[in-house]
């Protein structure tokens, strides 16, 4: 070997040496990071389970005292039980963190206290000591106690979720900086064994043109076969070094690498390949697909035997970050994988095999799947709320002639049965576009400040008819006010549909609870959901001990028409519209469920803006009158349909099928009394901008919109514009009449 390159080996070898040592100074600390992430994460499972040992023991206590059932004192005496340890556990989780340590001690015998009061409630409610009782109620102590505790576990969970994130972050910033180094390295030394190699063939090729040379050369020769030696041995050994420089770097590496031969053979794998792949070396990469599943970054398309990247790297391809996804037969869980391959070449440029690098993505890939779901949803709901103008448009014609056939074939009971039916199906058809549009988020909400304690124990009476004896509806309410400014009707129906729900997830009967409780969500939880605004909120939980969701499930659980159930048996738009109704009022939702253990939902709802409102009292029915009415409506139909209808309530009717049209009238000097606009119409109009020309020209003007849904022009956030009366469609007569009368300020 001469100088030159001597000096060239020795300072690749230097460079190599120092990225390695970087290599494994990043690595101790990506692994001291996953440690410290991995314990952040234990001590919030911990947590969680306290928290949740500790609300089943008071449920239990609660259950005791209603029902006096030895199988809620068995209950207790069980969840009572593991909190001791359950403390102890976690206090060994928290032992390098001083401050979460104080506040646990701190909490630790206010937990016990609550427990030995419950306990003595439950010895004085069995020994029948009404006295014992009401002097251990008038305390109060063992709210207050509890309150204390969550509040002292919500703050342990918050400062660990920051820790998480933090070190998460601090992670992956690692990971990216030694994945980066790792193929530095390994590109380096695969440069130097190539320069080694070539060497070594280089020597050895003059070694044996110098033993062919004249033997009367022979002691020159000697001479010469000495030194090419003494550098043959020289390089042999700087290759084991830089063998054992790559054995080094490829065991510290974070990245899964493999080094594969001409037939897929896995010549080399680092310890990370060995976790993250289950490949080793000595495995044929081409008979591993019977061991997975593997797709396209879709996680939908296969990924052919072609299309492999041990495949295309051996014809010559080179990639960076290419998508797979891997989903093992053994039952692991499911790999998101970032792909880049290298071929590798002789002398000669021949392929004589590649390097492959795995990058682990599956966490990152998962929260851009929330946010693509989030956003799915989002399309479903504008093309719903397109579609709807026009179904309800028809179902207005539809429905109101069908209403006037049924009174007018009295005399008929055969066709008027008949009519009935038509009436009926049109009813279910508005029922159904109602939901889709509570999906899109299309319809204007009447939000007031509920009392949500008395609207869940008043809905919890409707419930228990209408679920059966089989399930054991329990509420637990906080104590305290507790308004939500929402729409109480949406609500109910909201509540309704979750339990009718569960209810058919518990077909062996079970128990359903509904709980409320003040939170407050913060920075670190609107981060891990992007749909939520941090702040305070009223929750509201509905819980049942059914069969659970698979994640599949859960994943499309608020699309429309999406059911698990039987044909006939369900639409697939219950959820759907509690999650319209949800995100429509400015609140957020989340499902949490266990296949074989049950299914929680939460709403998350906007806290009340002042005093909870009674209800409006009902409208009496509405009569006609004698005014004059103009019908602005482009389609002809319902045109035709209204001013009829109009007509018949004493009403004088002009029409128009656009705002063009309409201001041409106006304009003309047509003379009325109301102006009754569709808000989405034809001709660069809409009805919300009518109703403006028309201000301007007639100041005063009355309006009553009609819509078959509502868009910006008259809604924002939800809620109709102050001043703005709107019908929805499809409407009955009488309802025509009541809004038309209330618009003309005589109802």
């Amino acid at each position: 070997m001469i100088p030159s390159q001597r000096v060239i080996l020795g300072a690749g070898l230097a460079v190599l040496l120092l990225i390695t040592a970087a290599s494994i100074g990043l690595d101790v600390k990506s692994r001291s990071d996953a440690a410290q992430v991995n314990r952040t994460v234990e001590v919030l499972k911990k947590v969680s389970d306290l928290r949740i040992l500790l609300r089943r023991a008071e449920s239990a206590a609660r259950g005791y005292e209603i029902y006096r059932s030895s199988s809620f004192n068995d209950e207790f005496q069980t969840a009572r039980a593991r909190i001791a340890p359950a403390l102890a556990g976690l206090k060994r989780n928290m032992r390098d963190n001083p401050d979460q340590l104080a506040l646990l001690e701190s909490t630790e015998p206010l937990a016990l206290r609550r427990l030995d009061i419950a306990a003595e409630a439950m010895r004085l409610r069995t020994a029948n000591d009404s006295d014992g009782i009401a002097a251990l109620q008038s305390k109060g102590e063992g709210r207050s106690l509890m309150d204390a505790v969550m509040g002292n576990l919500d703050r342990l969970s918050s400062g660990e979720e920051r820790s998480l994130n933090e070190r998460s972050q601090d992670s992956r910033r690692t990971g990216i900086v030694l994945l980066g180094i790792d193929v530095a390295g390994a590109l380096v030394i695969l440069l130097l064994v190539v320069m080694v190699m070539r060497e070594s063939r280089r020597a050895t090729v003059q070694l044996q043109s110098s033993l062919d040379q004249t033997q009367a050369a022979k002691e020159a020769l000697e001479v010469a076969v000495a030194e090419r030696t003494e550098h043959l041995v020289t390089a042999h050994d700087e290759l084991r070094l830089s063998v054992n420089v790559l054995q080094s770097t490829f065991r510290s590496m974070a990245e899964a690498v493999l080094v594969i031969d001409t037939e897929g053979t896995v010549l080399l794998s680092n310890p990370a390949a060995e976790r993250m792949l289950l490949h080793r070396a000595g495995m044929n990469l081409r008979n591993l697909s019977a061991l997975s599943d593997v797709f396209h970054g879709d996680g939908v398309t296969p990924l052919k035997s072609d299309e492999l990247p041990s495949v295309r790297v051996l014809r010559g391809d080179e990639f960076e970050d290419l998508e797979m996804i891997v989903r093992p037969h053994s039952g692991n869980g499911t790999r998101h994988l970032m792909i880049s391959g290298r071929p590798m070449r002789d002398g000669q440029g021949n392929i004589s095999g590649a390097v492959l690098v795995y990058h682990d993505a599956t966490a990152s890939r998962e929260t851009e799947r929330q946010l693509y779901q989030s956003q799915k949803l989002d399309s479903i709901g504008k093309l719903t709320g397109g579609v709807a103008h026009d179904f309800n448009n028809m179902l207005t014609v539809i429905s109101g002639n069908t209403e006037t056939l049924v009174t007018g074939l009295k005399d008929q009971p055969e066709l008027q049965r008949t009519a009935r039916l038509i009436d009926d199906a049109a009813a279910r058809c508005a029922d159904l576009i109602q939901h889709l549009l509570a999906f899109a988020r299309k319809q204007p909400l009447q939000p007031r400040d509920v009392e949500i304690n008395a609207a869940i124990t008043d809905i919890a009476k409707l419930l228990r008819p209408t679920l059966g004896e089989q399930i054991q509806i329990e509420t637990v309410l906080e104590k305290g006010p507790m308004t939500s400014h929402i729409d109480p009707s949406r609500l109910t129906n909201a509540v309704l549909n979750m339990a009718i729900n569960a209810r058919d997830a518990m077909p062996n009967g079970g128990k359903l609870l509904l709980e409320t409780h003040h939170v407050v969500l913060d920075e670190a939880y609107a981060q891990a959901n992007a749909d939520v605004t941090p702040g305070p909120y009223v929750m509201l939980a509905v819980s049942d001990t059914g069969t659970g969701m698979p994640q599949s499930v859960q994943d499309n659980a608020f699309e429309p028409f999406f059911t698990t159930k039987e044909v006939g048996k369900g639409s697939g738009l219950g959820l759907s519209m509690v999650y319209g109704f949800v995100k429509q009022s400015g609140g957020h939702i989340k499902i949490y469920s266990e296949e074989g253990h049950g299914t929680t939902i939460k709403l998350y709802l906007p806290p009340g803006q002042g005093i909870a409102e009674a209800a409006g009292a009902s409208v009496p029915q509405a009569e006609g009158g004698a005014e004059t009415i103009f019908v602005v409506e482009d389609d002809n139909l319902v045109r035709t349909f209204v001013t009829a209808q109009l007509q018949s309530l004493g009403y004088k009717t002009v029409a128009a099928a656009d705002g063009k049209a309409a201001l041409e009238l106006i304009d003309a000097g047509q003379a009325f009394d109301l102006l009754f606009t569709d808000v989405v119409i034809p001709g660069g109009m809409s009805g919300r901008e009518l109703a403006d020309e028309v201000a301007r020209r007639r100041p005063g003007v009355k309006v009553l919109y009609t819509s078959g849904y509502t868009d910006n022009a008259i809604v924002h956030h939800g809620k109709l514009d102050d001043g703005v009366m709107l019908l929805t469609k499809p409407y009955r007569r009488n309802q025509l009449a009541e809004m038309i009368r209330k618009a003309l300020g005589g109802a």
